[in-house]
């Protein structure tokens, strides 16, 4: 039997990561193709791939929207893709693997022209989504502390809002752990594996360094990103400009590039960087807590709109980042209404099939049960089944009912102090502020997706 190999990974790895594993492994039985899928989520290698998994392949696929480590692939035909096309497209993509054992059976001459061909589409390919690659998995090492730190802030209110400023307390020693130690970590860890991402092992010393100093000078989540993508590029040309004798080149991992590069980082983030950066989060930051009713209905409704358009792509990660980003400075209205946001969408699409069964097959009715469950916890991408099966009509549903949700959670003045986490959270007492006004915003935007899916939908399917 031909056997592929297959690694995903997305930067959150809560849901895309196992949705693409399951796709490939589905394509690949109707195939009568042998798979092992690596699964790369948030806790941690799942299902690793042994040398001789990886020997015994015929291809390798990478759908990963994360850095993932390639030398173990030396010598293999490698497929590059995001994580949402081995989603939507993993016969396509099994096929293809398929393919690359005829391309190498085929005459010197042609296969060296298709290999300049493929490798020139790789290195533009790997060129655009290089900083949306980057800064995801600097997020993806993030956001465990974030939630962390939130769930253990959130713990320290259930003894009253101001309990934690009394010293020696619990209260005040929850809000240690969870603000001035996770949250501290928080942008530090964005830079360090942005960097690591960008320049392996000796981008993380000066990204965490980076990070830190971006930290100190009030230059924030902002500051962060800046850090960790200077920090990568000045370590990986210190990496590959550095020529040393073959007796001194054991220094420069240990001592040349984190001297170097720390030094160079430090330096531009103290003395150029970081006092401009820190001026444009202080005006975020400024317009944000000024904000006007109408303009916080408007942010909220961007945001919102943003959730739903890819479920889980770039334009998702993007809105859900940008609030994150500020939690670290105690901003948590944006938050709130991401999450909001991203409940929507699936839970729409679940009460659609109970409101107008009839528009649904049998396996759509059977997906909006589990989009339910996704829905509750927080994981748009219970949509992405609906949303591929019929994106003219779903997309808009669902983004106009995220918009309500996100802009109804600005305009009730709603926060959350945690970014993840789903009805799990609400149940935490002062982890959600205004929590009946926000579930009403939830419960809105729910309603909406399902009235505009099920008034738009065709008649009445098999």
């Amino acid at each position: 039997m031909k056997k592929l190999v297959a690694v995903t990974s997305c930067p959150t790895g809560i849901a895309h990561t196992y949705m693409a594993a399951e796709a490939l492994e589905k394509a690949a039985r109707e195939k009568g193709v042998a798979i092992k899928v690596e699964t790369r989520g948030s806790i941690g290698v799942e299902n690793e791939l042994s040398l001789q998994d990886i020997s015994e392949s015929q291809a390798v696929i990478l759908a990963a929207d994360t850095q993932i480590p390639e030398e173990r692939f030396a010598g293999k035909p490698v497929i590059k893709v995001s994580v949402g096309e081995a989603i939507k497209n993993a016969a396509g993509l099994i096929d293809r693997a398929l393919q690359q054992k005829e391309t190498a059976q085929q005459s010197a001459t042609v296969k060296d022209f298709i290999q300049q061909v493929q490798e020139e589409k790789s290195r533009r390919s790997a060129g655009a989504a290089g900083f949306y690659k980057h800064l995801m998995t600097g997020v993806s090492y993030m956001i465990p502390l974030v939630v962390a730190g939130g769930l253990i802030i959130a713990l320290s209110f259930v003894f009253g809002i101001e309990a934690f400023k009394k010293q020696g307390t619990l209260a005040a020693n929850l809000m240690n752990i969870g603000g001035g130690a996770a949250f501290a970590l928080m942008v530090p860890v964005l830079a360090g594996f942005i960097a690591y991402s960008i320049a392996d092992r000796p981008g993380l010393v000066p990204g965490l360094v980076g990070g830190m100093l971006a930290s100190q000078t009030g230059a924030g989540f902002l500051g962060g990103i800046v850090a960790g993508f200077l920090a990568g590029y000045v370590a990986k040309a210190l990496r590959d400009y550095i020529k040393l004798p073959a007796g001194m080149e054991g220094l420069k991992p240990v001592l040349i590039i984190p001297l170097l590069s720390t030094l160079t980082v430090g330096l531009l983030m103290v003395y150029v960087i970081g006092v401009p950066v820190k001026g444009i989060m202080d005006e975020l930051k400024n317009w944000l807590t000024g904000m006007s009713k109408g303009n916080a209905v408007l942010l909220g409704l961007i945001l919102g709109a943003m959730m739903a358009f890819d479920m889980g792509g770039p334009v998702n990660k993007a809105a859900y980042t940008f609030a994150v980003g500020l939690l670290g400075s105690n901003i948590f209205e944006p938050q709130a209404a991401v999450m909001a946001a991203g409940m929507t969408p699936p839970l729409g699409l679940a009460l659609a099939t109970l409101l107008a069964p009839g528009k649904f097959t049998r396996e759509e009715k059977e997906a909006g049960k589990a989009a339910a469950v996704l829905g509750i916890s927080f994981i748009t991408e219970g949509a992405i089944p609906f949303a591929a099966a019929d994106p003219f009509r779903v997309i808009p549903s669902i983004m106009a009912g995220s918009a309500v949700a996100g802009a109804l959670s600005m305009a009730f003045g709603a926060t959350l102090r945690a970014p993840h986490g789903g009805i799990f959270v609400l149940a935490i007492p002062n982890a959600v502020g205004h929590l009946g006004l926000y579930v009403l915003a939830i419960a809105a935007g729910t309603i909406v997706t399902a009235l505009l899916v099920s008034i738009l939908k065709p008649g009445k399917k098999s």
